[in-house]
């Protein structure tokens, strides 16, 4: 190194090493400091090290000193420190007159006496400019700078008013904590440093001191710059900044709450899944996403396809768009028309209900699928303006009277696998079925509500159970529907308009034609869904398929899955085959339950032979089979309403309805239908007998042959499981 480098000298601002013919610093324009000749040549000190040997008053002092030199006579004002030129009388900051010095106090002290007055009168420095140069880091306590009021850092130097505000409010409060990172004083319900955003009580080394803006500035205290006063509208300024400071630190605060009880609770819920739920969980995003493969690993685990998702699953789930309270997975494929999942889906359900009900298609299944296949051969469709289809066949299931001769807890094994007690106790309970003794005891016409399928096929399920004592799994019923709807538009579409129109004006509004052909396009559309759910206007062209009346006792309020009443339902009442010729149709009604966005079959009990049959209603005595008979009026003895009458009908649905039903009075003065039984159908009748064979070898104490493993878990017809 050469000797003209040795001789550089080291700027007190920035320590940036200036050569030596420079007198400012070539980076921060900063004076060269005033060098004292020491023993050594070439040892260089910094003048204010050597202060203290410099006597204030001297009058023997040099008149050719420099200004740094003179920075050293100034006087502290004892009020805010500031550094007043020797002959101000009042300080220049605050305007606080001189404080007099005492005669011992204006004597030359020592040099260790004055060296420990200056560093006790010195302030705290923090200094967050540090320059990242090459010059080496300095160890040990650094020497407090002080600015020369002619440099420009003094020009660029923090106000000294707002020092003093902040200086004189932290003082004030003596509850504040101080922030670690930048030892701002802060307000006691602040949980974050409001200037660097370090939390309280933590340090942060990697917190960015000078992106604080302009609070950052103010931390910054070298050589005395605290040595301001604020006047009193700064100070009411920084109050106003503080107290809007303490409003948001405390929305925050209460935000920052709320999201970490809910960042908790959702810890809860994942430790709480077992692998069964991951599973659930997993397949129900499979059916939004079409995964398939999610779908059936939880289907070969065991997984109930009629689990419903749960408000905490949905929470989990985190696609409010995607997943709802009370979903399926046969409700999301439906939704995302998942088709190909739609038939997996159902033949799981169906296999998962045969484990905890035993009706008679489940015992015999190979006969099922032989009634089935003659309910397709039966299946016709007729020629002309009107091409519906429908069948050839009139079949009506009834219980057989076997049961009665089973014993007592074997008889309530049959009615707890066979029926849906839900349903049952529902109809019971509101009075919409089995509410007139006269017609349950004394005519023997109770109705009991047969389980079926929770899917979106519960209607066409529940039809071919009342007729045929079967389930719709090959959709034969659904592919006759869509195709009458959408082959015989002509015909069914103008009575469907003329009734939805009418229905429209009495809740006063309106419907053009545009709007009907998008409902009438909707209507097509389910119908040749599998698994969609079915309307009004499919119970009425079921009616002409079967070539019967249909008759659907119902709730009068859908409620949701909580239990509150969502809306008003229009599905009880009497469908008749209208547009059919009536010698065309039979007048042996069916009869359907309506719960809860679920149709459910009601089907009476035969009677022993030996009972009187019609005993107490005004008809005779029939030798053609058994009759059950049906209330057309409510518990309240208002007339059930007959659907899909044109304009020139309504007012004669009494009447109309004496035309398509045997319609009857009891002697309690009761309207009722005919309901004839007749014989069963060959492959019906032996898979009657084989579905009591089971019950009869329970009776007897031996072991059935064809045993079906029962699960604990039961359904209920309306799509939930009573885990729920």
């Amino acid at each position: 190194m050469s000797d003209s480098e040795d001789r550089k000298w080291s700027c007190e601002y920035c320590t940036y090493e200036n050569y030596p013919a420079t007198k400012r610093c070539t980076l921060c324009r900063g004076p060269r400091p005033v060098q004292l000749i020491t023993n050594s040549p070439s040892q260089e000190q910094d003048i204010y090290k050597m202060a203290p040997l410099v006597t204030p008053l001297s009058s023997e002092s040099n008149h050719a000193t420099t200004s740094s030199s003179s920075e050293l006579n100034k006087w502290a004002c004892h009020m805010c420190t500031y550094l007043n030129w020797q002959r101000a009388t009042k300080c220049t900051q605050c305007l606080t007159p001189r404080k007099k010095l005492s005669p011992s106090r204006s004597q030359p002290t020592s040099h260790h006496q004055q060296q420990q007055q200056h560093e006790k009168m010195q302030p705290l420095s923090v200094n967050v400019n540090i320059a990242e140069s090459s010059a080496p880091p300095i160890s040990g306590r650094t020497t407090p700078k002080r600015n020369s009021p002619n440099s420009p850092e003094a020009a660029k130097a923090i106000n000294n008013d707002i020092n003093k505000a902040v200086a004189a409010h932290g003082h004030r409060s003596g509850t504040k904590w101080i922030c670690r990172a930048c030892t701002y004083e802060n307000w006691p319900k602040g949980i974050k440093c409001i200037l660097c955003g370090t939390a309280k009580g933590r340090t942060f080394s990697d917190t960015n001191l000078a992106s604080g803006g302009s609070y950052g500035l103010i931390c910054e205290q070298e050589g005395g710059n605290r040595r301001g006063r604020a006047s009193p509208g700064m100070s009411q300024s920084l109050d106003n900044i503080e107290n809007y400071q303490d409003g948001a630190s405390a929305s925050a605060s209460s935000f920052e709450d709320k999201n970490r009880v809910e960042e908790r609770r959702l810890r809860l819920l994942r430790k709480r899944l077992r692998d069964k739920d991951w599973l659930w969980l997993s397949a129900c995003s499979g059916v939004v996403d079409g995964d398939s493969n999610a779908v059936e690993a939880f289907i070969a685990s065991g997984g109930d396809p009629a689990r419903q998702l749960t408000q905490d699953e949905v929470t989990l789930l985190n696609r409010p768009s995607a997943f709802e309270v009370g979903y399926t997975l046969v409700h999301l494929g439906i939704r995302f028309k998942r088709e190909d999942m739609l038939a997996v889906l159902l033949t799981a359900t169906d296999v998962a209900a045969k484990a905890v009900k035993r009706l008679p298609a489940h015992t015999s299944p190979d006969l099922a699928t032989d009634i089935r296949r003659e309910i397709a051969s039966s299946l016709r469709q007729r020629k002309g303006d009107f091409p519906c289809f429908f069948f050839t066949d009139c079949v009506t299931f009834a219980l057989p009277t076997d049961i009665e001769d089973l014993p007592r807890h074997i008889q309530g094994q049959l009615f707890d696998e066979l029926l849906d007690r839900d349903v049952q106790s529902e109809l019971e309970e509101e009075s919409i079925v089995n509410w007139n003794v006269e017609l349950t005891d004394r005519l023997g016409s109770r109705l009991y509500s047969l389980w079926n399928r929770t899917a979106g096929d519960c209607l066409l399920d529940s039809l071919l159970q009342a007729t045929w004592g079967v389930f719709d799994i090959d959709n034969t019923l659904r592919r006759a529907l869509a195709d009458s709807l959408s082959e015989g538009a002509m015909t069914f579409y103008p009575r469907w308009k003329e009734y939805e129109s009418m229905q429209a004006r009495s809740l006063h509004f309106s419907l053009d034609e545009s709007q009907c052909q998008r409902d009438w396009a909707l209507l097509l559309s389910l119908a040749s869904q599998p698994g969609a759910s079915l309307e009004q206007t499919h119970i009425f062209a079921l009616a002409h398929i079967l070539r019967r009346p249909i008759i659907v006792y119902g709730v009068k309020y859908v409620k949701s899955f909580r239990g509150e009443t969502i809306g008003f339902a229009k599905f009880q009442g009497v469908y008749l085959p209208l547009l059919w010729e009536r010698s065309f149709c039979w007048k042996i009604p069916m009869v359907l339950g309506y719960t809860r966005g679920h149709f459910s079959a009601l089907v009476p009990m035969e009677m022993d032979t030996d009972d009187s049959i019609g005993a107490g209603a005004n008809i005779e005595s029939n030798d053609d089979g058994q009759v059950a008979y049906l209330p057309l009026v409510d518990n309240e003895g208002k007339l059930l309403p007959v659907h899909f009458l044109t304009g020139s009908e309504v007012g004669r649905e009494d009447t109309i309805l004496r035309e398509w039903l045997d319609c009857v009075v009891t002697k309690g003065g009761i309207l009722v239908a005919a309901q004839k039984l007749g014989k069963r159908p060959a492959l019906v009748k032996q898979m009657v007998e084989e579905w009591l064979d089971h019950y009869r070898q329970l009776s007897h104490g031996i072991p059935p042959t064809h045993q079906t493993s029962l699960s604990s878990q039961t359904f209920s017809s309306d799509g939930e499981s009573d885990q729920e």
